[in-house]
């Protein structure tokens, strides 16, 4: 009889697959996906590529779509606090016993494949064919909205065919993979746009633009540029969030965010877009009402989160150049006349100098510190690639995060920035801390 997997033992495995490395290309998805009886043909789909704003675009259309009625299911990476996340539906991760039953189902093809001319998939792969077969057998849904893992036309979750495609910006990271130039990462980027499939884009670079814009001509696609076709515009900070107007020729009103930053108001700009898009389709009926609510409501883990009611302190997943420097504009608009310290921690394998340079000019006091984790970024490393001049190597994060925060004053801030696999780790050890010296 065979011996049926438990939890950790599914998840075990999973992360075994990392040994393959990253593998880009789609004709191992294409079998893996066939043996399972090609799931992913079963679903309404909206693809979303980029470099920054993935999650907060997909998070804010969840909401609206939510709050229209409809059952939605997500797939995005990395997980923040729980690899579950990655496959979730209406924002409640898979089950446990779900995952397990959907790794008995690949494990299997995966194993044969090993042994095949198509070659062993590899984790990424193996976790999207879980996801398609999750919400096209297991969980059905009304739509999902998918995330692409890296560039978009090799990744394993360019299989679909979507309703609509979405990239929301063009940065200079995963550069090994990608290309050198904009030009090269936005051609990947738009490998995502399908033969007539509606392409929003929230790229504002113009060499980028014009390889999206030609991209979208090949595919005869119509392309709806943020900035040209629609509009965003910040009307006020709010304590905590944004207000802005929004412009196109089917709407113009204004919208309330919960989430901070002008990166934000672009990510939300982008998701009204979308939901346009699918009323102008008859594909669903969203109202104005709807679309408020939704995205009031939305919230994503590590993007300029507030940890404390009592004190300012944030954690923010800037992990490239693009996500330091949106996180120096809300520093600059937010946070100009108080004292900011930032902890960070990186990868190696990220474009340190030009980071920390970034932030150094917008901060007072900045910690570099380590995490266990592959590729990590050692304290000596960071703290050599900077030329602050209230610099602080942190061996211990946790003790420093303590001390910090028992001294911290009315006029003072404390950001904890860098990789969202660092903040993770921060996340569920600061926040029982905070709630200790907040009933004191």
């Amino acid at each position: 009889m065979k011996k049926l997997l438990n939890y950790e033992q599914a998840v075990a495995w999973i992360h075994s697959r990392l040994r393959l490395g990253i593998k880009p290309g789609l004709m191992r998805m294409n079998h893996l996906l066939e043996e399972l009886g090609n799931p992913h043909q079963k679903l309404k789909t909206v693809h979303i590529a980029g470099t920054n704003g993935k999650g907060s675009t997909v998070t804010y259309l969840r909401n609206v779509l939510q709050e229209s009625g409809y059952t939605v299911g997500t797939f995005t990476s990395p997980y923040f606090e729980r690899f579950n996340e990655r496959i979730s539906m209406n924002g409640d991760p898979v089950s446990d016993g779900d995952l397990t039953l959907l790794v008995e189902k690949i494990k299997p093809i995966a194993e044969k494949m090993e042994q095949s001319e198509w070659g062993a998939p590899s984790e990424f792969e193996v976790i999207t064919a879980m996801s398609f077969y999750y919400f096209a057998e297991l969980q059905p849904v009304d739509l999902v909205l998918y995330e692409v893992g890296l560039g978009g036309r090799l990744d394993s979750t360019n299989v679909i065919i979507p309703m609509v495609a979405v990239i929301t910006s063009i940065g200079m990271d995963h550069m090994q993979f990608l290309g050198n130039s904009l030009e090269d990462i936005a051609f990947e980027k738009a490998g995502i746009i399908k033969h007539g499939v509606p392409v929003i884009s929230g790229v504002h670079q113009p060499e980028a633009r014009n390889v999206i814009k030609d991209t979208a001509l090949e595919k005869e696609s119509e392309l709806f540029q943020l900035g040209r076709d629609f509009t965003a515009e910040r009307v006020a900070l709010l304590d905590k969030g944004e207000r802005f107007e929004y412009g196109s020729p089917v709407q113009h009103d204004e919208f309330d965010l919960s989430m901070i930053g002008t990166h934000q108001i672009n990510n939300a700009a982008l998701a009204i877009k979308v939901a346009e898009l699918l009323v102008k389709n008859q594909e669903m009926k969203i109202e104005s009402a709807h679309i408020k609510t939704g995205l009031k409501k939305a919230s994503w883990p590590g993007r300029m989160e507030a940890l404390s009611a009592t004190r300012e302190i944030y954690i923010d997943g800037a992990h490239n150049p693009e996500g330091v420097d949106a996180l120096v504009k809300t520093i600059n608009e937010r946070f100009l006349h108080k004292k900011v310290t930032v902890l960070f921690s990186a990868l190696h394998d990220k474009k340190l100098r030009p980071m920390i340079s970034q932030l150094e000019e917008a901060v007072d006091e900045i910690g570099f510190t380590t995490f266990d984790f592959p590729r990590v970024a050692s304290v000596e490393e960071l703290y050599e690639a900077s030329s602050h001049t209230n610099k602080a190597e942190v061996h211990d994060w946790k003790e420093y995060l303590e001390e910090k925060i028992a001294v911290m004053e009315e006029d003072e801030v404390l950001l904890i920035t860098g990789s969202l696999y660092f903040l993770s780790e921060v996340k569920p050890y600061l926040l029982p801390l905070l709630e200790n010296y907040r009933k004191k």
